[in-house]
Protein backbone atom coordinates (compact mmCIF):
# COMPACT_ATOMS: atom_id res chain seq x y z
CA UNK A 1 0.00 0.00 0.00
CA UNK A 2 2.88 2.52 0.72
CA UNK A 3 4.06 2.39 -3.01
CA UNK A 4 7.01 4.35 -2.73
CA UNK A 5 9.41 5.01 -5.54
CA UNK A 6 13.03 6.78 -5.91
CA UNK A 7 12.75 9.58 -7.57
CA UNK A 8 15.87 12.27 -8.42
CA UNK A 9 15.48 15.95 -7.82
CA UNK A 10 15.93 17.45 -11.28
CA UNK A 11 16.07 21.05 -9.91
CA UNK A 12 16.19 22.83 -6.49
CA UNK A 13 15.38 26.46 -6.31
CA UNK A 14 15.78 28.65 -3.40
CA UNK A 15 11.93 30.72 -3.03
CA UNK A 16 13.04 32.56 -0.39
CA UNK A 17 15.41 32.64 2.53
CA UNK A 18 13.52 29.88 4.14
CA UNK A 19 12.04 28.29 1.36
CA UNK A 20 12.62 25.77 -1.51
CA UNK A 21 11.04 24.35 -4.52
CA UNK A 22 12.27 20.39 -5.38
CA UNK A 23 11.30 19.23 -8.88
CA UNK A 24 11.53 15.76 -9.53
CA UNK A 25 12.84 14.07 -12.87
CA UNK A 26 9.91 11.29 -13.82
CA UNK A 27 10.79 8.12 -15.66
CA UNK A 28 8.76 7.42 -18.88
CA UNK A 29 7.61 3.77 -17.25
CA UNK A 30 6.24 5.85 -13.98
CA UNK A 31 4.48 8.95 -15.83
CA UNK A 32 1.01 7.64 -15.73
CA UNK A 33 1.79 6.50 -12.12
CA UNK A 34 2.83 10.47 -11.04
CA UNK A 35 -0.39 12.19 -13.11
CA UNK A 36 -2.00 14.12 -10.39
CA UNK A 37 -5.03 16.66 -10.25
CA UNK A 38 -4.24 20.22 -9.24
CA UNK A 39 -4.09 20.28 -5.47
CA UNK A 40 -3.12 16.87 -4.58
CA UNK A 41 0.28 15.96 -2.65
CA UNK A 42 3.03 13.52 -2.84
CA UNK A 43 4.46 12.12 0.23
CA UNK A 44 8.02 11.90 0.73
CA UNK A 45 10.25 9.27 2.70
CA UNK A 46 13.82 9.84 3.64
CA UNK A 47 16.48 8.59 6.16
CA UNK A 48 17.91 10.94 8.38
CA UNK A 49 20.38 10.28 11.34
CA UNK A 50 18.88 6.55 10.96
CA UNK A 51 15.05 7.37 11.39
CA UNK A 52 12.57 6.98 8.80
CA UNK A 53 10.85 10.42 7.85
CA UNK A 54 7.43 10.72 5.67
CA UNK A 55 6.06 14.19 5.05
CA UNK A 56 3.16 15.43 3.03
CA UNK A 57 4.19 18.01 0.47
CA UNK A 58 1.77 19.58 -1.88
CA UNK A 59 2.50 20.32 -5.60
CA UNK A 60 2.64 23.47 -7.12
CA UNK A 61 2.99 22.95 -10.01
CA UNK A 62 0.27 22.46 -12.52
CA UNK A 63 -0.27 18.86 -14.17
CA UNK A 64 -0.17 21.04 -17.76
CA UNK A 65 3.49 21.77 -17.20
CA UNK A 66 4.61 18.06 -16.99
CA UNK A 67 6.64 18.99 -13.79
CA UNK A 68 6.28 17.58 -10.57
CA UNK A 69 7.41 20.34 -8.06
CA UNK A 70 6.59 20.66 -4.27
CA UNK A 71 7.14 23.82 -2.44
CA UNK A 72 8.86 23.18 1.09
CA UNK A 73 9.34 25.72 4.17
CA UNK A 74 11.89 25.00 6.84
CA UNK A 75 9.76 25.18 10.28
CA UNK A 76 11.47 25.66 13.48
CA UNK A 77 12.56 22.97 14.67
CA UNK A 78 11.88 21.02 11.65
CA UNK A 79 13.49 18.01 11.07
CA UNK A 80 12.51 16.66 7.45
CA UNK A 81 11.83 20.77 6.30
CA UNK A 82 15.43 21.46 7.49
CA UNK A 83 17.04 18.47 5.67
CA UNK A 84 15.30 19.86 2.71
CA UNK A 85 16.19 23.39 2.95
CA UNK A 86 20.01 22.80 3.54
CA UNK A 87 20.99 19.38 2.56
CA UNK A 88 19.17 18.08 -0.58
CA UNK A 89 20.34 19.22 -4.03
CA UNK A 90 20.06 17.94 -7.57
CA UNK A 91 20.70 15.06 -8.14
CA UNK A 92 19.54 13.54 -4.83
CA UNK A 93 17.42 10.80 -5.21
CA UNK A 94 14.08 10.29 -2.69
CA UNK A 95 11.28 7.70 -1.94
CA UNK A 96 8.14 9.42 -3.33
CA UNK A 97 4.83 7.91 -3.00
CA UNK A 98 2.15 9.03 -6.19
CA UNK A 99 -0.23 11.68 -5.57
CA UNK A 100 -3.25 11.77 -3.33
CA UNK A 101 -5.39 14.08 -1.54
CA UNK A 102 -8.99 15.81 -2.25
CA UNK A 103 -8.20 19.18 -2.06
CA UNK A 104 -8.66 19.43 -5.92
CA UNK A 105 -9.73 21.29 -9.02
CA UNK A 106 -10.87 19.49 -12.03
CA UNK A 107 -11.59 21.45 -14.75
CA UNK A 108 -15.30 20.52 -17.06
CA UNK A 109 -15.10 23.02 -19.50
CA UNK A 110 -17.24 25.89 -18.46
CA UNK A 111 -15.77 28.99 -17.10
CA UNK A 112 -14.88 29.38 -13.10
CA UNK A 113 -15.19 32.69 -10.83
CA UNK A 114 -12.62 30.82 -8.06
CA UNK A 115 -11.53 32.17 -4.84
CA UNK A 116 -8.79 31.81 -2.60
CA UNK A 117 -7.10 32.70 1.12
CA UNK A 118 -3.78 31.00 1.70
CA UNK A 119 -0.75 31.97 4.54
CA UNK A 120 2.84 31.12 4.20
CA UNK A 121 3.37 27.43 2.63
CA UNK A 122 -0.28 27.20 2.39
CA UNK A 123 0.57 28.62 -1.55
CA UNK A 124 1.79 25.63 -2.44
CA UNK A 125 -1.17 23.41 -3.89
CA UNK A 126 -3.18 26.80 -4.60
CA UNK A 127 -0.47 27.37 -7.26
CA UNK A 128 -1.51 24.62 -9.30
CA UNK A 129 -5.25 25.36 -9.08
CA UNK A 130 -5.03 29.02 -9.82
CA UNK A 131 -3.05 28.29 -13.10
CA UNK A 132 -5.48 24.83 -13.85
CA UNK A 133 -8.53 27.50 -13.53
CA UNK A 134 -7.34 30.09 -15.46
CA UNK A 135 -5.57 27.68 -18.55
CA UNK A 136 -9.22 25.96 -18.14
CA UNK A 137 -11.24 28.29 -19.58
CA UNK A 138 -10.64 31.85 -21.55
CA UNK A 139 -13.19 33.78 -19.05
CA UNK A 140 -12.01 31.87 -16.05
CA UNK A 141 -11.57 34.16 -13.15
CA UNK A 142 -9.27 34.06 -10.09
CA UNK A 143 -9.12 35.65 -7.38
CA UNK A 144 -6.00 35.24 -4.59
CA UNK A 145 -5.72 36.64 -0.80
CA UNK A 146 -2.22 35.82 0.08
CA UNK A 147 -1.07 36.30 3.42
CA UNK A 148 2.93 36.61 4.22
CA UNK A 149 5.72 38.51 6.63
CA UNK A 150 7.00 40.40 4.46
CA UNK A 151 7.52 40.62 0.48
CA UNK A 152 11.20 38.77 0.96
CA UNK A 153 9.26 35.78 3.34
CA UNK A 154 6.29 35.13 0.36
CA UNK A 155 6.89 32.12 -1.33
CA UNK A 156 6.52 31.78 -5.22
CA UNK A 157 5.86 35.56 -5.40
CA UNK A 158 7.86 36.11 -8.94
CA UNK A 159 5.74 32.96 -10.28
CA UNK A 160 2.26 34.96 -9.23
CA UNK A 161 3.85 38.04 -10.92
CA UNK A 162 3.91 36.00 -14.02
CA UNK A 163 1.33 34.45 -13.59
CA UNK A 164 -0.41 38.21 -13.46
CA UNK A 165 1.11 39.49 -16.05
CA UNK A 166 0.03 36.49 -18.62
CA UNK A 167 -3.74 36.18 -17.09
CA UNK A 168 -3.78 40.28 -16.64
CA UNK A 169 -7.54 40.81 -15.70
CA UNK A 170 -8.11 37.73 -15.14
CA UNK A 171 -6.27 36.90 -11.77
CA UNK A 172 -6.60 39.40 -9.02
CA UNK A 173 -4.07 39.01 -5.91
CA UNK A 174 -4.22 41.06 -2.72
CA UNK A 175 -1.10 40.31 -0.90
CA UNK A 176 -1.35 40.58 2.98
CA UNK A 177 2.12 41.43 5.18
CA UNK A 178 2.53 41.41 8.86
CA UNK A 179 5.79 42.66 8.98
CA UNK A 180 6.18 44.75 6.44
CA UNK A 181 4.11 47.94 4.59
CA UNK A 182 3.98 47.56 0.78
CA UNK A 183 2.45 49.74 -1.87
CA UNK A 184 -0.34 47.81 -3.00
CA UNK A 185 -0.38 45.21 -0.39
CA UNK A 186 -2.59 45.18 2.88
CA UNK A 187 -1.22 45.36 6.50
CA UNK A 188 -1.74 42.65 8.96
CA UNK A 189 -3.07 39.38 8.72
CA UNK A 190 -6.18 37.40 6.98
CA UNK A 191 -8.76 38.46 8.76
CA UNK A 192 -12.58 38.69 9.24
CA UNK A 193 -12.13 41.85 7.92
CA UNK A 194 -10.24 40.86 5.37
CA UNK A 195 -13.01 38.33 3.80
CA UNK A 196 -15.87 40.63 4.12
CA UNK A 197 -13.63 43.43 2.09
CA UNK A 198 -12.99 40.62 -1.03
CA UNK A 199 -16.94 38.92 -1.25
CA UNK A 200 -18.85 42.29 0.29
CA UNK A 201 -16.64 45.10 -1.59
CA UNK A 202 -14.29 44.32 -3.81
CA UNK A 203 -16.16 41.69 -5.53
CA UNK A 204 -19.56 42.07 -4.23
CA UNK A 205 -21.19 41.40 -7.90
CA UNK A 206 -19.29 38.06 -8.08
CA UNK A 207 -20.79 34.58 -7.84
CA UNK A 208 -17.64 32.40 -6.91
CA UNK A 209 -18.28 29.02 -7.48
CA UNK A 210 -15.68 27.48 -5.09
CA UNK A 211 -13.27 29.05 -2.47
CA UNK A 212 -9.55 27.65 -1.93
CA UNK A 213 -8.50 27.74 1.90
CA UNK A 214 -5.15 26.66 3.08
CA UNK A 215 -2.72 27.27 5.75
CA UNK A 216 -2.76 27.50 9.66
CA UNK A 217 -6.33 25.92 11.24
CA UNK A 218 -7.04 29.61 13.16
CA UNK A 219 -6.78 31.32 9.62
CA UNK A 220 -8.77 28.53 7.79
CA UNK A 221 -11.84 28.71 10.66
CA UNK A 222 -11.79 32.42 10.53
CA UNK A 223 -12.40 32.86 7.00
CA UNK A 224 -14.50 29.59 6.33
CA UNK A 225 -16.80 31.02 9.25
CA UNK A 226 -16.80 34.36 7.74
CA UNK A 227 -17.90 33.12 4.58
CA UNK A 228 -20.92 30.95 5.83
CA UNK A 229 -22.30 34.74 7.44
CA UNK A 230 -21.85 35.87 4.08
CA UNK A 231 -23.85 33.29 2.58
CA UNK A 232 -21.59 30.82 1.16
CA UNK A 233 -22.92 27.68 0.52
CA UNK A 234 -20.88 24.90 2.87
CA UNK A 235 -20.37 23.05 -0.12
CA UNK A 236 -18.66 25.96 -1.85
CA UNK A 237 -15.39 26.12 0.99
CA UNK A 238 -12.80 23.55 0.29
CA UNK A 239 -9.89 23.71 2.91
CA UNK A 240 -6.66 21.81 3.76
CA UNK A 241 -4.87 22.59 6.70
CA UNK A 242 -0.98 22.82 6.62
CA UNK A 243 -0.85 22.96 10.49
CA UNK A 244 -2.78 21.99 13.57
CA UNK A 245 -3.83 22.73 16.35
CA UNK A 246 -3.11 19.77 19.33
CA UNK A 247 -6.25 18.16 20.43
CA UNK A 248 -5.72 16.80 23.92
CA UNK A 249 -7.06 12.96 23.94
CA UNK A 250 -9.30 12.56 26.14
CA UNK A 251 -10.58 9.74 24.88
CA UNK A 252 -7.96 7.25 25.30
CA UNK A 253 -7.83 7.95 29.55
CA UNK A 254 -11.50 6.47 29.02
CA UNK A 255 -10.78 3.26 27.54
CA UNK A 256 -8.93 0.74 29.44
CA UNK A 257 -9.69 -2.53 27.51
CA UNK A 258 -8.28 -4.06 24.52
CA UNK A 259 -9.78 -4.97 21.12
CA UNK A 260 -8.70 -8.01 18.80
CA UNK A 261 -8.05 -5.47 15.57
CA UNK A 262 -7.76 -7.25 11.61
CA UNK A 263 -6.32 -5.02 9.30
CA UNK A 264 -6.14 -5.62 5.32
CA UNK A 265 -3.93 -4.00 3.42
CA UNK A 266 -2.63 -5.00 -0.32
CA UNK A 267 -5.13 -7.93 -0.26
CA UNK A 268 -3.48 -9.16 2.91
CA UNK A 269 -4.91 -9.68 5.87
CA UNK A 270 -3.18 -9.29 9.45
CA UNK A 271 -4.53 -9.81 13.42
CA UNK A 272 -3.01 -8.00 16.25
CA UNK A 273 -4.30 -7.50 19.99
CA UNK A 274 -4.16 -3.40 20.45
CA UNK A 275 -4.99 -2.28 23.55
CA UNK A 276 -7.52 0.79 23.28
CA UNK A 277 -5.95 3.84 24.83
CA UNK A 278 -3.59 3.04 21.69
CA UNK A 279 -3.96 4.13 18.23
CA UNK A 280 -5.44 2.10 15.44
CA UNK A 281 -2.17 3.42 12.89
CA UNK A 282 0.38 3.62 15.99
CA UNK A 283 -0.65 -0.19 16.59
CA UNK A 284 -0.72 -1.42 12.94
CA UNK A 285 2.94 0.18 12.67
CA UNK A 286 4.14 -1.42 15.89
CA UNK A 287 3.57 -5.10 13.77
CA UNK A 288 5.25 -3.69 10.91
CA UNK A 289 2.89 -3.63 8.78
CA UNK A 290 3.18 -1.89 5.68
CA UNK A 291 -0.12 0.77 6.02
CA UNK A 292 0.15 3.95 3.86
CA UNK A 293 0.07 7.23 6.46
CA UNK A 294 2.04 10.35 6.34
CA UNK A 295 1.77 13.32 8.67
CA UNK A 296 0.50 11.23 11.55
CA UNK A 297 -1.02 14.14 12.76
CA UNK A 298 -4.41 14.40 11.30
CA UNK A 299 -3.79 16.60 8.56
CA UNK A 300 -3.44 14.83 5.54
CA UNK A 301 -5.69 11.82 4.21
CA UNK A 302 -3.24 9.02 4.07
CA UNK A 303 -4.67 6.89 6.50
CA UNK A 304 -7.82 6.71 5.66
CA UNK A 305 -9.65 3.34 5.85
CA UNK A 306 -12.46 1.52 6.23
CA UNK A 307 -14.45 -0.11 8.87
CA UNK A 308 -15.89 -3.14 8.05
CA UNK A 309 -16.31 -4.69 11.73
CA UNK A 310 -16.83 -2.88 15.39
CA UNK A 311 -16.87 0.64 15.72
CA UNK A 312 -14.14 3.55 16.31
CA UNK A 313 -13.91 7.25 17.46
CA UNK A 314 -11.58 9.47 15.62
CA UNK A 315 -10.16 12.43 17.90
CA UNK A 316 -10.36 14.47 15.93
CA UNK A 317 -11.36 14.99 12.59
CA UNK A 318 -11.25 17.39 9.76
CA UNK A 319 -10.98 16.02 6.89
CA UNK A 320 -13.24 13.62 6.22
CA UNK A 321 -17.22 14.36 5.69
CA UNK A 322 -20.36 13.50 8.04
CA UNK A 323 -21.35 11.14 5.41
CA UNK A 324 -18.02 9.59 4.70
CA UNK A 325 -17.61 8.86 8.70
CA UNK A 326 -21.45 6.90 8.85
CA UNK A 327 -20.23 4.84 5.65
CA UNK A 328 -17.17 4.05 7.89
CA UNK A 329 -14.20 5.87 6.73
CA UNK A 330 -12.10 6.74 9.23
CA UNK A 331 -8.26 8.05 10.17
CA UNK A 332 -6.44 5.55 11.00
CA UNK A 333 -3.63 7.88 12.51
CA UNK A 334 -7.14 9.69 15.04
CA UNK A 335 -9.03 6.27 15.60
CA UNK A 336 -9.12 4.91 19.02
CA UNK A 337 -11.08 1.13 18.79
CA UNK A 338 -14.54 1.03 21.12
CA UNK A 339 -15.52 -2.75 20.65
CA UNK A 340 -13.87 -6.01 21.27
CA UNK A 341 -13.36 -6.68 17.65
CA UNK A 342 -12.23 -4.04 14.54
CA UNK A 343 -11.63 -5.02 11.30
CA UNK A 344 -10.45 -2.12 8.99
CA UNK A 345 -9.83 -2.17 5.21
CA UNK A 346 -6.88 0.26 4.05
CA UNK A 347 -7.76 -1.23 0.44
CA UNK A 348 -11.51 -0.47 0.07
CA UNK A 349 -11.48 3.67 -0.18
Amino acid sequence: MSDFHPLTVANKEQLTPNSVSLTFEIPEALKSTFNFIAGQYITLKHHVNGQELRRAYSISSAPSSGKLTVGIKKMPNGTFSVYANDQIGQGDILEVMPPEGRFIFQPNGTPKKVAAFAAGSGITPIMSIARSVLESHSESTFVLVFGNQSAEETMYLSAIQNLQKEYGDRLFVQHIYSRAQEDGAMFGRIEKSTVNFIVKNKFKDVDFEAFYLCGPEEMINTVSDTLKTNGVQEDKILFELFTSTETEDTLAEELDRKTQLEVIVDDESFSLTMDQKELVLDAVLKENIDAPYSCQGGVCSSCIARITEGKAEMVKNQILTDGEVAEGLILTCQAHPLTPTLKVDYDDV
